[in-house]
């Protein structure tokens, strides 16, 4: 799982705009409960240099964060990114194009308020509880009319049509909220300084109108336009041990590097080595041959890179990755007669405690030709019709080339091995409508990558993304290196999510 979700808990809209009379200004006003927020700017409406204002209030469930992280179900810090995802609202108004929308962490506390009206402006705070742009919540001001905010970290957003929805990194923001250095008040949105209208507090801001840019609010009945903050991370896993290869010198330093993983079960659940635990854990590698059943002889000496310090040591450092999950890298040479078949033995710095053993057969660079576009037949081996909206599942891929020949000896196996592919991405929309549930996260923060292992491609879906009562697709992406590009596969594979009441 490297998507986690976080809704907004409290929203609302404050302004400073006339009411129809163009004569009392809604300073009073409270809209949070409607299922929209807005923001907008207007100049010279009332008189030649009036200016009205619309600001967007946003809190979020800061402590869920801190939580999810505490239980390791979030990275630590600079292992994950944050994003304020806000879904465009159709209007019936004017929607403003060419403008800057600036997101700002509110320095003080505020109530979300039980209002309304957008249109007219008639529910009132009047001392009850609420926000609006004189009162920060019931019996206190601002300390500045329309809101207390620091002057950083600020995130902003340009919309060239206004029809955009609105996502920007403020990855540095939650951090700073979750580790105390910023009160976790949430958001201001609203158009930056030079957008926002003109006046005696902004003497450099527009002499011209913007508005109405609109979002669904948390109270929309649209599941996937609810606003978030989506945390992002690449989870994946990339186990080399059914594609490990020889070094070559025909390959870069980079792709003669092996990762291997030790995963420790226990009673079917991984936990950390006692003796270990999040620390380091050395790998030493034997020889053997495919009648071995165990490595035998000594270590064999290797080249320096990953966890190899020096060239002719025998000795890799590998790392804790997550509970009860070690890796460690390194290059093997193959002799001139290579060898069919390598052990790695897990265990302490000397070499006097074994923790496991595994086996690999090694390949060699160039034996295998690629394709020029990557086409598989690919089958999620153990999907199952229905998902409990409250469950996190596994998804098995089983991959092979579509123009595979199978050998004598394959056609003759019980199973045929799978193929990891080591660049894939999946995605999940709503079969129904198309809507996007999970897009393709191939960017920088690569969270939808497939992991890998001996049994071929795997990932986690957390059915909680999901709208329960509806059927969902999932499609699969693979990177294509002679293009430089990703390749969508053919096949969709069909599941539905159910909110069980038993």
């Amino acid at each position: 799982m490297a998507i986690k979700k976080y809704t907004a808990s409290a929203d609302n809209t404050i302004v400073n705009a006339y009411e129809s009379n163009l004569v009392t200004r809604a300073t009073g006003s409270n809209t949070g409960r409607a299922d929209i927020v807005e923001t907008f700017s207007i100049y010279g409406r009332q008189s030649s240099s009036s200016a009205e204002l619309s600001r967007i209030l946003m809190n979020f469930p800061v402590s869920t964060l801190i939580a999810d992280r505490a239980a390791g179900n979030l990275p630590a810090p600079g292992g994950v990114n944050f994003y304020l995802k806000l879904y465009a609202a159709p209007s019936s108004k004017t929607v403003p194009a060419d403008f800057k929308l600036a997101v700002v962490p509110v320095s003080s506390s505020w109530e979300e308020g039980d209002g309304l009206d957008l249109e007219e402006y008639r529910d009132k705070v009047d001392g009850n509880i609420g926000s609006d742009w004189i009162y920060a919540r019931k019996g206190t001001q601002w300390d500045v009319p329309g809101g207390d905010f620091l002057s950083s970290p600020v995130s902003a957003q340009t919309f060239a049509d206004g029809t955009e929805d609105l996502e920007v990194n403020i990855t540095s923001l939650v951090e700073d909220w979750v580790d105390g250095t910023i009160a976790s008040n949430g958001v201001g949105v609203f158009l930056s300084s030079s957008y926002e209208a003109s006046s005696s507090a902004n003497p450099d801001g527009a002499t011209i109108s913007y508005y109405t840019k609109r979002f669904f609010a948390r109270g929309t009945q649209y599941f996937f336009k609810k606003p978030v903050i989506e945390a992002r991370w690449n989870s994946a896993i990339k186990d080399d041990r059914a594609t490990f290869h020889y070094s070559s010198s025909l390959a870069p330093a980079a792709d003669n590097l092996n990762t291997i993983y030790l995963y420790n079960y226990i009673r079917g659940k991984l936990v950390n080595i006692p003796e270990v635990g999040t620390g380091n854990i050395y790998v030493r590698m034997y020889s053997g041959s495919a009648d071995n059943s165990a490595p035998s002889g000594s270590a064999l000496l290797l080249p320096a890179g990953g966890g190899v310090a020096s060239a002719g040591d025998a000795v890799i450092t590998g790392s804790w990755l997550s509970t009860g999950i070690y890796s460690a890298s390194f290059a093997a040479t193959a002799s001139s007669t290579p060898l069919t078949s390598l052990f790695d033995v897990w265990g302490n710095a000397a070499g006097s405690v074994e923790y496991s053993t595994g086996s690999i057969t090694p390949k060699t660079f160039g034996t295998t030709p690629s394709l020029a576009q990557p086409l598989y037949y690919m089958n999620i081996t153990n999907l199952r019709n229905r998902y409990n909206a409250t469950e996190n599942a596994r998804m098995n891929l089983y991959a092979r080339e579509k123009n595979w020949q199978p050998t004598v000896y394959a056609k003759a196996s019980a199973q045929v091995p799978a193929l990891p592919i080591p660049s894939a991405s999946y995605r999940v929309f709503r079969t129904i409508d198309a809507q996007e549930a999970v897009p393709y996260g191939t960017g920088s923060d690569l969270h939808t990558m497939l992991s890998y292992d001996v049994s071929g491609n795997y990932f986690d879906l957390d059915m909680s993304l999901l709208e329960p009562g509806y059927e969902y697709g999932i499609r699969f992406s693979v990177y294509d290196d002679t293009i430089s590009s990703w390749s969508e596969q053919e096949e969709t594979f069909r599941f539905r999510v159910e909110a069980y009441e038993y």
